[in-house]
């Protein structure tokens, strides 16, 4: 027998630790590789829902517009008979609009008289006796939301208080001397 022989047992236990140990490594290297390539697939995922949500939300924004002048069309005054089949026409138009962007789940914010800042946006304050202060007085365009998300909030106009009259003398300024 040799003097140095390279497998003896007590070389042999050494070199398995050894090799576990860089196993036990790798795995490891590896199980993080693959919770870093899930969080990149997730991560990339997002992105592009955010991105194609961003394009489409765009686009749904200017077939609202679109769909405001269909409405302004039909409150035009109408006298003749060819008129009266135009108006038809661009009401059926308007309908079938409609029905596509409901299909895409753009729906409607229902009318209500309760002022609701994240569904409305106030144009303008309307002084009423009739009304509560906060309420909601006339709609003066729809507002729509997307995937129960708003799209573009209704614009309204809202009562506030009356504005009292005074009878009672203003305050004299006082008078130089």
């Amino acid at each position: 027998m040799s003097e140095a022989e390279p497998n003896t047992p007590t070389d042999a236990v050494p070199e398995t630790d050894r090799l576990r140990a860089e196993r036990d490594d790798l795995l490891a290297q590896l199980a993080r590789a693959r919770a870093d390539y899930q969080n990149l697939r997730k991560r990339t995922q997002i992105d592009i829902d955010n991105s194609v949500r961003r394009s489409l939300e765009g686009l749904l924004q200017g077939l609202l517009v679109l769909l405001d002048n269909l409405d302004f069309a039909l409150a035009a005054p109408v006298e003749s008979e060819d008129g009266r089949a135009l108006a038809k026409g661009v009401a059926l138009t308007r309908l079938s609009f409609e029905q596509v962007l409901a299909q895409e789940n753009v729906q409607p914010i229902a009318p209500t008289r309760e002022f609701d800042p994240k569904l409305h946006e106030a144009v303008a304050l309307v002084a009423s006796d009739k009304h509560a202060s906060g309420e909601i007085v006339a709609t003066l365009r729809r507002g729509w939301t997307w995937r129960g998300q708003v799209l573009r909030a209704a614009q309204v106009q809202v009562a506030s208080a009356p504005i009292a009259n005074e009878s009672s003398p203003a305050p004299a300024e006082p008078e130089a001397n």
